[in-house]
């Protein structure tokens, strides 16, 4: 299920990047003394105590400001605040609080979430005395930390997570498969899920960034129910400076999250990109099943070579891609647009699959018999059998006598055998290496 989303606000220049890496134990915002350095909104996934969570940074709040940088700032500290479960408001406590706190403050008064007031930048016990005065803000008790030092930090850590839901919440079962269409800015995602409905049910535009919010739609077609999530659109970071695209890419990665299936939608005039390969990536790392979809296929000038040119030129780009099938469409001519749905039951279907052991020993055995894995420090490698431990993504555990010492291009070879034998197209496979006690 999606992780909730921890977001944190403030007003110029109180600490908000430095907390947020000091969370994280890593320098991944820009942290500078000029106010205003953080203008597109970070975002990154924490972990404490077996918790994790999206941690958001945000820019400074100016809520009264007149300043066109600013304006668009707020809005994108708004949107983070409408998409958290908590919000964290950094108050720093050497100048104790200004106007624009208060602002802020009552802003957040006036909605139903969750606030931690967190007084920054108290670096010793004896300066705690000061900050009683954060209490007129109405949000309850300050927290003192220290974000440069990383004073009280885990106490902070523990005030999250109480917040946080105990358990995931379980969405209502039901039998659909549920599809992710996700894909850069303009691609040409609703319409192509309206091509699929059959009617106009999502805004369709050409202007880049219509959809701003997920939308969860139901089709049954081949005797299957589809949960279809129509996603906003990625674009790069450096082009997200200005207006309310910034937010799409945590929007989009939560829709993945939920999905079975993720139909990746690419650009047939432009081509496989790198934005496009970190989508891919994404999707592979939160080990769900894709499908790369090529639409606006009736814009291609082709002959008898373009589609296997075409899909050389993929394989050639994303080698780690070669498993997933292709399907090339149009959404205006709604060509092969049903023939998708095929290839999501399939690869859904995949996802579910389950090896017997027998059948995996006997075929794997062979395959390790003529390529033994090398010796390694002296040491003679052995594998003794395997077993598929989980589905979804599909999970095989192989027992070995020296596990650390199996190279990475080793378990390469292994996953690629059992594709080659056992298919699995569209699906991440997971190999782990244990020791035989």
């Amino acid at each position: 299920m999606p992780k909730p989303i921890v977001a944190i606000i403030g007003r110029p220049n109180v600490g908000k990047s430095t907390l947020f890496n000091r969370i994280l134990k890593r320098r991944q915002a820009v942290v500078d003394d000029q106010p205003g350095v953080t203008r597109d909104r970070n975002y990154a996934l924490a972990d404490w105590r077996g918790r994790s969570f999206y941690l958001v940074d945000t820019g400074g709040l100016v809520p009264s400001s007149k300043d066109e940088m600013e304006k668009l700032v707020k809005a994108q500290a708004e949107i983070a605040i409408g998409q958290a479960n908590l919000v964290l408001l950094l108050i720093d406590a050497q100048v104790g609080a200004q106007q624009t706190d208060l602002d802020i403050a009552n802003r957040l008064k006036k909605t139903s979430k969750n606030v931690i007031l967190v007084a920054n930048k108290v670096d010793r016990m004896e300066d705690e005395a000061e900050i009683h005065i954060l209490n007129r803000l109405g949000l309850g008790e300050p927290l003192a930390v220290s974000s440069m030092n990383g004073r009280s930090i885990g106490e902070l850590l523990d005030k999250i997570t109480d917040f946080l839901p105990k358990h995931p919440v379980e969405e209502k079962a039901d039998k659909s498969i549920r599809v992710a269409v996700v894909g850069r800015t303009n691609v040409g995602k609703s319409s192509f899920v309206n091509a699929l409905l059959g009617e106009n049910k999502l805004v369709v535009s050409s202007s880049p960034g219509t959809t701003r919010d997920s939308i969860d739609t139901q089709i049954k077609a081949k005797g299957q129910i589809f949960t279809l999530i129509d996603t906003a659109g990625l674009r790069k970071k450096s082009k997200i400076e200005r207006g309310i695209e910034y937010y799409t890419s945590l929007r989009t990665l939560r829709s993945i999250e939920r999905c079975d299936v993720a139909l990746l939608l690419v650009e047939a005039q432009v081509g496989l990109i790198k934005q496009d390969i970190k989508i891919a990536e994404e999707t592979i790392d939160l080990r769900k099943g894709m499908v790369l979809v090529v639409n606006k296929w009736d814009l291609v000038e082709k002959d008898s070579e373009t589609l296997d040119t075409y899909t050389g030129q993929i394989i050639r780009m994303a080698p780690f891609m070669e498993h997933v099938p292709i399907i090339y469409t149009s959404a205006l001519t709604r060509q092969r647009i049903y023939a998708t749905l095929d290839l999501v039951k399939e690869v859904d279907s995949q996802m579910k699959r389950r090896i017997d052991t027998s059948d995996l020993n006997k075929v794997m055995g062979i395959e390790i018999r003529k390529r033994p894995p090398a010796a390694a420090r002296g040491k003679y490698i052995k594998l003794y059998y395997v077993t598929q431990t989980e589905t979804k993504p599909p999970t095989f555990v192989f027992f070995c006598n020296y596990p650390e010492l199996l190279e990475k291009a080793y378990l390469k070879f292994l996953s690629n055998r059992i594709r080659e034998h056992f298919g699995f197209s569209g699906c991440p496979i997971r190999i782990k290496i244990r020791k035989r006690e």
